[in-house]
């Protein structure tokens, strides 16, 4: 597989800039809408043969980027096979409402890299490089806690942990803080967290709680290229999902993932850009000269990440680049 970074870095920008159009609007619908239409037109120039796995949801559902759809300029000479996982915009209502944190998202990889996960909810517990291997998933949150202050070498009342605002997560959040750990709460973009937890110095040391199955499939696909760990398990609400899960072969329900089954790929290509200012990337900026923007991209096979800082530059005659 040729390297996709590049081209992958133009598919969430341009999808983060149309998106940032839309900021602080109010129309949740207007902002994912102008996300994925950008997204599935930049995707259309790049030489690939690829197969949506993660995105918008079943084709009755999604006029495009739905799982199945093909993308990709088909009749390049150059062409690759790869699946593919996108979250158009993470982070809707941030952006509608101008919150901080919304993220445009895509992952790539050989066909089978990535998990087929059903659109349905998701334990997790993220974390970084130091504490791999220091957690359970069914292990009580104290004792996680203590194990993941023990591996970064300080109290338990120094951990952030990152936590969806969400009625479910009562009792998370009372053992969190019984525990003497601090909380952010965030309305959403549990992914954004999840790799803000892999970073240093984004102050999260781990993200805990159910949310979606995609997004854990997309964090996991980023953490195989920083070195963090993903445990999981997907959430079954009824007999009817456990039949679609077994449909798309998940055959055991109760199975708790880690970060290679959820994206076992061996050459995986992660891209995301801001869409509004979060701890992890800064939003799009609109100028005179031009829109500023700032990613991050990751590949596993040759392990890379860069973070980008792209100004795509107004077509004038006074036009000025700036230093940042």
């Amino acid at each position: 597989m040729f390297d996709l970074s590049l081209e992958v870095l133009r598919v969430v920008e341009d999808s983060a800039i149309a998106s940032a159009r839309t900021m602080g609007m109010g129309d949740v619908k207007r902002a994912d809408h102008a996300a994925v239409e950008a997204m599935r037109r930049c995707m259309d120039t790049i030489p690939m043969d690829g197969t949506i796995v993660i995105g918008e949801g079943e084709r009755d559902q999604a006029p495009m980027l739905y799982i199945g759809e093909k993308v990709g300029a088909l009749n390049s000479a150059a062409e690759i096979v790869v699946d593919i996982a996108v979250d158009p915009l993470e982070g809707t209502n941030l952006c509608a409402t101008g919150a901080g944190g919304a993220i445009t998202v895509l992952a790539a990889s050989e066909k089978g890299g990535l998990l087929h996960a059903p659109d349905c909810y998701m334990e997790k517990i993220i974390i970084g490089p130091a504490a791999k291997g220091a957690v359970e998933l069914d292990a009580p949150v104290k004792q996680n806690l203590k194990a993941i202050a023990r591996r970064l070498q300080r109290g338990v009342d120094d951990l952030v942990v990152v936590v969806l605002d969400r009625p479910r997560h009562q009792k998370l959040i009372s053992e969190i803080r019984e525990a003497g750990a601090r909380i952010r709460l965030i309305s959403d973009g549990d992914l954004s967290a999840g790799i803000a937890a892999a970073v240093a110095g984004t102050g999260v040391h781990l993200v805990m709680g159910t949310g979606g199955a995609p997004e854990g499939v997309l964090t996991a696909a980023a953490l195989r290229c920083l070195n963090g760990e993903i445990l999981a398990r997907l959430v079954v609400k009824d007999d009817a999902q456990k039949e679609r899960m077994q449909q798309m072969g998940i055959h055991d329900v109760t199975k708790i993932y880690n970060t290679t089954e959820l994206a076992p790929g061996h050459r995986l290509v992660f891209a995301a850009c801001g869409v509004t200012d979060g701890n992890l990337l800064r939003g799009v900026r609109f100028t005179g000269d031009g829109v500023l923007t700032q990613s991050v991209v990751m590949t596993s096979s040759t392990p890379k990440v860069r973070f980008v800082e792209t100004t795509q530059l107004e077509n004038k005659p006074d036009v000025k680049v700036r230093f940042r």
